[in-house]
């Protein structure tokens, strides 16, 4: 069996200024990079046009820690409208090098139904992460600078400060260091850290910002934290806001790649769904609207987490709204929630697969919370066997929800025509409009028990004293109406990774609560989960490598 690069290897590209013409966009329009990658200006989203067309979600069950194939199903989706005759574009999220490196490999889909050039996408891509995190620590050198510089200092505490460093690269020793060593000129001795870059507000403001205006406008709002005499500051008071901004002049601008069917694909922003908000930018989308019938989308991990927060934050900050929604589930993660262990997958169990409908079943009630009922793709690997499928099958049909068999990795367009139909009627068919978890004037504690309770199946919240600090001194900076942006693992719906399921009558545990100005969101932080991940015992990183000819071998 071929392998995912090498099949990328394998297929015959277009020059990027042919996919911009499949949209209508002139050559003159594509700002290119290289043969086969463009961005596109902004000035071309056209609201009008925005509105009148389709938007597709795609999202999933709980993952295991390989994932799902939701990006996989998305561009094998895309693949099968236009080959029904539909005009479509799949708008999908930059991988972050953390992940490459690490447990899950490449981000760009898999087998037949990937985004093209694979290794330019997965490997720095059009730079757009890179300014992402030069304009982060642009902020952070400006902090310790004002800190250092007593003549201009704005009186910052350093005790106080919020704002850390970020990498792109799963790096746990860096969670925690002390900067400022080394004497009187080498800056002030701090506590500080990193963060990976997907976790950036840098990262969260680009993909909610409308335009570079905007952009800068939010960047000013960044929190750093408070002077000696407990005043807050933001960026706007050291001026950063402006460099920021000019870091991010092409950043913005969503980039223009290929299907290995030819099926244009938009690309932009790469925030993870556990700790960020797990949904590519309001700019490429509104992009993907503007030049195509339909628009298919997804958001990180499973329901409670980028679903959520693809409603909650993204579609409420934009005015979007989609017209069908998409659950990826697999008999592999089904039998993981029925307990099977992680090597045992492949072995046909159907006790196991019955047994782990349960997750499937909550994560079809979550998305029912926001009035739809979801298009279930059974996204299908060699290993899954005729009774296992119709175990599913059988559920979905006793719950009124269609179900499709998906194919996409081995049979790209062909093997998602069935779940492009259904999508196609269920669009056709629905009159309403997604209605959102909760409003954002409730206060931080109603809206982040409505998330737990309706969306995790936990039966109460648990606020740490430093959580408890955390929401009265947002209150008191005023900041109190924003949506919730919630980081928790991705490996159950509680907050506990070992709980496999359907975990009920659970305490949701806070441990501590930020948030982002920027961007207008809160951030309260469950469990153990950390905004800088680290690397497996065993990382991809090991097995990638570059030939005397220049071509990268073993990324997937």
């Amino acid at each position: 069996m071929k392998s995912d690069i090498d099949i990328a290897h394998e297929t015959n590209m277009k020059p990027v200024i042919e996919i911009g013409s499949i949209l209508g966009i002139r050559q003159d329009d594509l700002e290119l990079f290289g043969k086969y990658k463009a961005k596109l200006p902004i000035r071309l989203i056209e609201e009008d046009k925005v509105r009148k067309n389709k938007l597709v979600l795609v999202t999933a069950i709980t993952p295991t820690p390989a994932g799902e194939g939701k990006t996989t199903t998305s561009i094998g989706l895309a693949q099968a409208l236009n080959k029904l005759g539909k005009k479509a574009t799949v708008v999908l999220r930059e991988p972050s090098l953390g992940p490459v490196f690490g447990i899950k490999g490449g981000a760009t889909g898999g087998g037949y139904s990937q985004v093209l050039p694979m290794e330019d996408i997965n490997l720095h891509f059009t730079g757009d992460i890179s300014a992402v995190e030069k304009a982060h620590n642009l902020l952070a050198a400006l902090i310790d600078n004002n800190i250092q510089n007593l003549k201009y200092s704005l009186g910052i505490d350093p005790r106080t400060i919020k704002w850390k460093r970020v990498i792109d690269m799963n790096e746990r020793s860096l969670r925690n260091i002390i900067i400022g060593l080394g004497g009187q000129k080498q800056g002030i001795p701090r506590e500080t850290g990193f963060d990976i870059t997907a976790a950036s507000e840098v990262m969260a403001i680009l993909c909610l910002s409308r335009n570079i205006a905007d952009l800068k406008e939010r960047f000013g709002k960044i929190f750093i934290g408070y002077t000696y005499d407990d005043k807050p500051v933001f960026a706007r008071d050291l001026k950063a806001h402006g460099a920021m901004a000019a870091l991010m002049k092409d950043a913005i601008k969503p980039n223009l790649v290929q299907t290995t069917e030819g099926t244009p694909a938009i690309i932009h922003g790469g925030p993870f769904g556990n700790i960020a908000q797990g949904t590519n930018s309001i700019i490429a989308t509104k992009m993907g609207l503007t030049f195509s019938d339909y628009v298919i989308t997804e958001a990180g991990f499973a329901s409670e987490l980028g679903a959520e927060k693809f409603f909650d934050i993204k579609c409420q900050a934009a005015d979007l709204s989609p017209q069908a929604v998409v659950l990826v589930t697999t008999i592999r993660a089904l039998k993981y929630h029925g307990n099977v262990k992680l090597k045992e997958l492949d072995i046909p169990n159907t006790e196991a697969v019955i047994k782990g409908l349960e997750n499937f079943e909550k994560h079809i009630e979550n998305i029912q919370c926001f009035n739809f009922n979801p298009v279930v793709a059974i996204n299908k690997f060699i290993s899954d066997t005729d009774e296992e499928i119709k175990i599913v099958k059988n559920k979905c049909n006793e719950l009124g929800i269609k179900v499709s068999i998906c194919e996409a990795w081995e049979k790209g367009s062909n093997g998602t025509i069935d779940l492009a139909n259904k999508v196609v009627e269920t669009v056709n068919n629905y009159n309403g409009h997604f209605k959102p978890l909760y409003s954002i004037e409730q206060p931080i504690e109603e809206k982040i028990e409505t998330i737990a309770l309706k969306l995790y199946g936990a039966k109460d919240i648990e606020y740490s004293i430093e959580a408890k600090v955390d929401i009265q001194n947002i209150k008191e900076l005023g900041l109190d109406k924003m949506p919730i942006c919630m980081a928790k693992t991705q490996k159950s719906l509680s907050d506990d990774q070992y709980k496999r399921g359907r975990p009920k009558d659970y305490i949701l545990k806070i441990r501590k609560v930020e948030f982002a100005a920027g961007a207008g969101f809160i951030i309260p932080i469950s469990g153990t989960i950390m905004r800088m991940p680290g690397l497996s015992a065993i990382p991809a990183a090991e097995a990638i490598d570059i030939d005397i000819e220049g071509n990268i071998i073993g990324l997937y």
